[in-house]
């Protein structure tokens, strides 16, 4: 179960660290040809939101790596089940139906969620 754990938290939390470090540190107009929903959001919540993806990818890789509160991997997989939930919800919200990457990124934490409660 442990290499299952790694197979699927692995690319997630490199999809996570990527993800989070462009919205932490480019500006709207690098983002918007990726993410066009980055002007409905003040700036300040879009970094808050790059950085929270960085330490949720950080909970999925140290906790298991260190031994240390393992727990915390179960939670970080479920922040990013209840962050792209409402990813979806603001996808559809803006009738923007290309939801795709957003529900293989929450069966992928589902997973992770499930297999970090065997660590």
């Amino acid at each position: 179960m442990n290499i299952a754990y790694w197979i699927a938290a692995g690319p997630l939390a490199l999809f996570y660290c990527y993800a989070g470090t462009l919205k932490a540190t480019r500006s709207r107009d690098q983002l918007r040809p990726m993410m066009a929903w980055v002007d409905r959001i003040p700036l300040s919540a879009l970094r808050a939101l790059g950085t929270a993806e960085i330490l949720g990818a950080t909970g999925l890789v140290l906790p298991p790596l260190t031994g240390i509160a393992p727990s915390l991997a179960s939670a970080a997989a479920i922040g990013f089940v209840l962050l792209q939930t409402g990813a979806i919800a603001m996808h559809l919200t803006d009738d923007d139906r290309r939801i795709a990457l957003n529900a293989g990124l929450i069966a992928t934490a589902a997973v992770t969620v499930w297999l970090a409660t065997g660590l």
